[in-house]
């Protein structure tokens, strides 16, 4: 017998649950899990949360279970780490899903899992679609945290596109939205 899985719409997603603590990405109207993370990309999450706490406060920091509303095939992503703003807490109330009804949060990081080359889906998904993604849902800052390759990449968006800077090593991370924030590179991808 063959299951022919239904197509959700991203309102039936959003009522969907399996009794699971599972998380799921809609693509292309299908379920897909959202795989674990490793030790150490958790390890670097867990840091970067503790750092823009003591700037921002509890409330707007949010590691991995914020969920954003994107456009595209995939159509909602779990940024590893995202900062929210005031207006978000009452709306996230009941469900923390940024919807494109809403304000996008002001940033969204993700840590890249290990992969074999510029083909492998780890890759292409941090780097490629999400960067597409999160650029067109107008979230202003946008990092790469890449323990594979030892760079941070800090995106802004101007004018509507992504612009990139990397930083590497002992360079102090510069961020136009969080400039009270004092982190070297080496000191995120050591998550130290």
């Amino acid at each position: 017998m063959t299951h022919t899985p239904v197509k959700l719409t991203f309102e039936q997603y959003l009522e969907y649950d399996d009794g699971t603590d599972n998380r799921y990405e809609l693509c292309d109207g299908e379920l897909v899990p959202v795989p674990s993370e490793s030790f150490l990309n958790g390890r670097i999450t867990r840091f970067l949360f503790a750092q823009f706490m003591t700037i921002l406060g509890f409330d707007k920091v949010i590691p991995n279970v914020l969920e954003v509303q994107v456009l595209g095939k995939t159509q909602n992503r779990f940024p590893d780490l995202a900062v929210i703003e005031e207006a978000h807490i009452e709306l996230l109330d009941k469900r923390q899903t940024i919807t494109l009804d809403m304000p996008p949060p002001q940033l969204a990081v993700e840590v890249v899992s290990p992969y074999r080359n510029l083909r492998d889906e780890n890759y292409k998904r941090d780097y490629i679609e999400k960067r597409l993604q999160y650029e067109r849902r107008g979230i202003p800052e946008y990092w790469i945290v890449d323990p594979q390759a030892q760079v941070v990449i800090v995106l802004l968006l101007v004018n509507g596109r992504y612009q990139a800077t990397e930083f590497t090593g002992s360079q102090r991370i510069v961020s136009w939205i969080f400039p009270q924030l004092e982190l070297t590179a080496a000191q995120i991808l050591q998550a130290r």
